[in-house]
Formats: structure tokens, sequence, C-alpha cells
């Protein structure tokens, strides 16, 4: 069995201190001796290197960050070590490793100048690319025969069919929630027959819609966002405007009118699942009829709350849609752009669904649909 690396502090005969170094001093061996010359305090003279039997660059430079913190000279060195301390005497760097952090008086305010210059050049981006997609849009209303019917119908199977189980599973489990929790409520006033008031109106109105919103953007907007970053990696965007098409009508338009078009059905199928869900709970634990549960939905929740959820969809959709789009559209230099961009898109459009939800809420309340 080979010996590792070996070291030992002797006396010579002139008196001096020298560090004997002996064995392998190569990159494979040398951890178990690194550590200990390298807190090595002892006051040298030399350091020996002529037992040295084989050495590589690793171990010519711990011999030269040991000569340096000892201010010692290296000794016996064969041709070989010669050399190499030689190529790599000159990069032991004694800087620090991190910089001098700033005051927090400083770096707060730089941090937050920084955001708001990031911030206007984003909007400088998302404006122009707006405007992109609007004269896109005009130049296929001016020419129908441009628009991609099939990129759009293979988008529409993408973003609304693979959809349906996913979506239908999540409202059905959201209606029997919302319908158990609301029983467990009410039945403290008497009052568990209101369970079909509060799972048909804030189905129609609100969750079905936004729950629906929220699955698109972590589905199909962070898709957009993964298809349209690899593509612009690999420069097939580049290749496409190279020859003539626009990245906009062929990739972005066909997403967006998917998008847009699916939301408005897949939040309908998603508000007629929750109340499905609530109306098996109800059946259970309520003994309310599956079918009274349904026709009293009719009776209880006003035909404006349907249409309070059909007017947000497209909306929702377009947002999860153009933020999508965009965010892969930005991508550059690496593939771990890719990752950052999806998830900005992810996040961005949950986080305006949500905001639009709100102002959504307050509008319709001033014009008396409440």
């Amino acid at each position: 069995m080979a010996q590792g690396p070996q070291y030992s502090v002797e006396e010579g005969e002139d008196g001096r201190k020298v560090l004997r170094l002996s064995g392998p001093y190569l990159v494979s061996s040398i951890g178990e001796i690194d550590q200990d010359l390298r807190v090595m305090d002892q006051s040298l003279d030399r350091i020996d290197l002529s037992d040295v039997s084989e050495i590589d660059t690793v171990g010519a430079w711990l011999a030269c960050y040991v000569a340096r913190q000892t201010n010692a000279e290296i000794v016996g060195t064969s041709e070989r070590a010669d050399r190499l301390m030689k190529a790599v005497g000159n990069s032991i760097n004694e800087a620090d490793v991190e910089a001098d952090r700033a005051r927090l008086l400083e770096r707060v305010p730089a941090v937050v100048g920084d955001k708001i210059f990031e911030m206007g050049s984003g909007i400088r981006t998302i404006v122009g690319f707006l405007g992109q997609i609007l004269m896109a849009v005009a130049a296929m209303v001016r020419h129908p025969g441009r628009f991609r019917m099939k990129a759009m119908v293979s988008q529409l199977e993408s973003v609304g069919v693979n959809a349906l189980p996913i979506i239908g599973l999540m409202s059905f489990l959201i209606g029997i929630v919302i319908a158990q929790q609301g029983a467990a409520q009410l039945a403290q006033f008497g009052a568990e027959t209101l369970t079909v008031n509060l799972v048909g109106r804030i189905t129609l109105r609100e969750l079905g819609v936004l729950m629906t919103a929220i699955m698109v953007a972590g589905r199909s907007g962070s898709a957009f966002a993964a298809q349209l970053g690899t593509m612009k990696l690999t420069e097939e965007i580049d290749a496409m405007r190279t020859i003539g098409i626009s990245p906009i009508e062929a990739l972005v338009i066909p997403r967006i009118a998917a998008c847009t078009f699916m939301m408005i059905l897949l939040g309908f199928y998603a508000s007629v699942m929750s109340i499905i869900g609530g109306a098996v709970i109800a059946d259970v634990m309520l003994g309310i009829p599956f079918i009274t549960f349904l026709q009293r939905i009719q009776e209880v929740v006003p035909t404006y709350d349907v249409w309070v959820g059909l007017i947000k969809a497209p909306v929702f959709g377009l947002i999860v849609a153009l933020t999508g789009c965009y965010q892969g559209m930005q991508v550059e230099g690496n593939s771990e752009q890719v990752g950052l961009r999806t998830t900005k898109a992810v996040v961005q459009a949950i986080f305006a669904v949500i905001v639009l939800d709100a102002f959504f809420a307050v509008f319709f309340s001033k014009v008396g649909w409440q």
C-alpha cells in the first residue's frame, strides 16, 4: 500500500528549522495534510522538497503557500517541481474574498434605485411587446390568410382539452370543501340550507374562474414561457425572422387567442364541477337530494353572477398568455434563464390575476352586481 504525503519539522546542522516534505504531493492525496500545513504557525527557515516523490500543480501551490506564510526558502526541488513553482508562485492572492459591504443607509437607497430603473426598463420592454402584438393583429386583419388556424387548434387542445381532468378534479374538490366548511359554520345558526347559496354564488362568481386562472397560469403560462424561451436559445426564432416569418404571428398570437378563448369554457366548466361537488357533499351530509340542490341553484343564483364569471374569464386568460409569452421572448444568454423566466411568468400571472379579481369585485359591486 502506497504511503501518502508526510511532513516533519527538523533542526538542521546550522541550527535553522527545516520543514521536510516527503511522499507524493498530488491533488489525489494532499487532502490528508492540507489543513495541517495551511495552519502551521511555526517559524521556518527552509522547506525541503528533496524527498518528494511526485508533485503536481496543487502540491506546488501548497508548498509556495506555506513558504509565503512562514517566510521560508524552498530548497531541494526537482526540475519538474521547480517549473511548477515558477508557474504557480505568483498565483497566490491575499485579497479579501468578499468585497466590503456598504452601510445600510447607502445600500438600501442603491438597491431601491436599481429596482426603479429595472422597472422603467421593464415597462418600456412590455410596451414594445404589446406594440408588436397590435401591429401583428392589424396585419392579420388586413390579410386574414396569415392567421395560423392549425397552430391555434393545437394550442386549444393543449390549453383547454388536456386541462379538463385536472381542472375538473380540482374544482370538484373545492366544491366539496366549500360546502362542507360552509355547512359546518351555518349549522350554528340553523341555516344549513343556505349552503346552496354559498356554493352557487362563490363558485360562479369568484372561485371557479379565479382558481382556473391560477391553474392555467401554472400549467399553460409556464409552458408558453418555457417553449418560447427554449426556441429563443436554440435560435429558432431568429431563424424564423431570417426566412421572413413573424414569430409574433406564428407563435404568440395563436397562444394568446387559444388561452383567452379557452378560459371562458374552462371557467364555466370549473364552476359547474364545483357545484356538482357541493351537491354531492350536501346529499351525503345535509340530506339535501342531489337534484334538489341543482334545482335550488337556479333559484338562488342571480343570472348576473354567471355573467361576472364569463366577463372575468377572458381577461384572466389574456393576462396569463401575455405574461407567459412575454417572459419566454425575453430569454437570452443560457438555459438558466429559461427556468428564471418560467418562474417569473407564473408568479407575475398569478399576482396580476388576483389584483384584477379584486378590481372586478369592487367594480361589479359599484354597478350593483353584488
